[in-house]
């Protein structure tokens, strides 16, 4: 079994173990956040689909006061037990929640705080679970296995919302996040078989020493370290124009959801299933094709073909606004993007510094991604309100994405450049 394993996902023997629990990882984890997610959308239409962009706005404030301490932390725990500090505070957030959704289960503003919440909780514990990834493997490993272990978070994504969709009315909103905070928990063990592996297997002598040291510096390092290197300022750049695309595409989301299924449950039960649906296609991507491309064809494709079928996408939608030709579009945008773009991205922070890896990337992952999303949802909201045709927004999403393609091209040349020279990181 394990020979033919190896074999049908391009692995090495000693490989298997900690592909899956990399697998495992990003399974719990995804299933919890997903098993939420469609929950958060009908919390965003609870308080008003023509809020959302205060909604984005809130976030990215939220966001910026959390880095400092994500910062805080990163700076003086050890670089091996970071993962376990932030996943054990955020599951005790999500019980307080529960209990307040238990207590009053129609507090608007709870659901506004809610909302907020789980979109700054997703993108730092998402990013801190590639950190040590990264963190682990060699440039090498990662073209091949990084698609595999997240793999595990398309099956999350998966199983997340059938999840959501058949326990909603059984458990209610409050018993999905006790079992997303257990899912948690759950997932931070398996990242500890993970560093127990490369324990055994260190790339260099002085690896485990190196992680059981706090990364130190200053808790806004990385920022400071994204804004000193051009070939991470062109990563920000790269995950600037990919939340605007994502943000244009969720403004239209929401306002045809609102319109086709004004209730709560049935639009949450929609939500849920678009998300079955992504990840299916997703997954079956991630496990046969995007490692063998990686491996023989570069991160290029991996980053240029998503922004160059969003357009086409926007494209199509500004001929035919409807709400099928919509979820066609949003499937294959978010397939590839996990299939695709999140691999390929996460391949690029190979290449940068140990607390670059850490500290930089969560300052783009988070503070970057949610200031795009805060920006382009004012932008949108702008153009629909200057604009009589929903055409011309879909029109500006078409431009965008091809200056993501661009983007993403010119990131794939630089980082076949820097990794030819290991000696001297970025």
């Amino acid at each position: 079994m394990r020979r033919w394993l190896t074999r049908l996902f391009n692995l090495h023997d000693e490989e298997v173990a900690p592909v899956a629990a990399g697998f495992l990882l990003f399974f719990l984890l995804f299933a919890g956040y997903f098993m939420l997610r469609p929950v958060r959308e009908t919390m965003g239409i609870t308080g008003g689909v023509d809020n959302l962009q205060w909604l984005f706005t809130g976030t990215f404030v939220a966001t910026l006061a959390a880095m400092p301490l994500f910062g805080w932390v990163a700076a003086r725990v050890q670089r091996r037990r970071i993962l376990y500090w932030v996943f054990g505070f955020f599951a005790a957030n999500l019980l307080l929640f529960a209990f307040g959704f238990l207590a009053r289960p129609d507090e608007v503003w709870l659901a506004r705080t809610f909302y907020v919440w789980l979109s700054v909780f997703n993108m730092i514990a998402i990013s801190v679970a590639w950190s040590v990834l990264v963190d682990l493997f060699a440039v090498a490993q990662a073209k091949r296995l990084f698609a595999l272990m997240a793999a595990g978070a398309s099956a999350g994504g998966l199983v997340g919302p059938l999840l959501g969709v058949a326990l909603v009315r059984p458990i209610g909103h409050a018993g999905l996040l006790f079992l997303s905070a257990a899912l948690l928990l759950a997932a931070a063990f398996s990242a500890r078989i993970v560093q127990r592996w490369r324990d055994a297997r260190p790339l260099h002598p002085d690896q485990i020493a190196m992680r059981r040291r706090a990364l130190g510096g200053s808790p806004l390092a990385g920022a400071a370290d994204v804004l000193r290197s051009p070939f991470m300022l062109g990563i920000a750049l790269f995950v600037v124009l990919l939340a605007s695309v994502t943000t244009f595409l969720y403004f239209e989301q929401a306002r045809l959801v609102e319109a086709a299924f004004p209730d709560k449950t049935r639009q949450t039960q929609v939500f849920g299933t678009i998300d079955a649906i992504v990840q299916a296609i997703a997954i079956l991507t991630q496990l046969f094709l995007t490692g063998r491309i990686a491996q023989r064809l570069g991160i290029g494709v991996l980053l240029v073909a998503v922004p160059l079928a969003a357009a086409a996408g926007f494209l199509w939608l500004a001929l035919a606004p409807t709400f099928a030709v919509f979820v066609v579009v949003m499937v294959i945008r978010r397939a590839g993007e996990y299939a695709f773009v999140r691999p390929g991205r996460e391949m690029l922070w190979t290449a940068v510094s140990d607390s670059a890896k850490y500290k930089a990337k969560n300052f783009v992952d988070t503070v970057v991604y949610r200031g795009a999303d805060a920006v382009s949802s004012w932008v949108k909201a702008g153009v629909d309100m200057l604009a009589s045709q929903p055409a011309i927004a879909m029109l500006i999403g078409a431009g965008i994405a091809l200056v993501w393609a661009a983007n993403g091209r010119a990131l794939a040349r630089a980082h076949r450049t820097i990794a030819e020279k290991p000696a001297s990181p970025v």
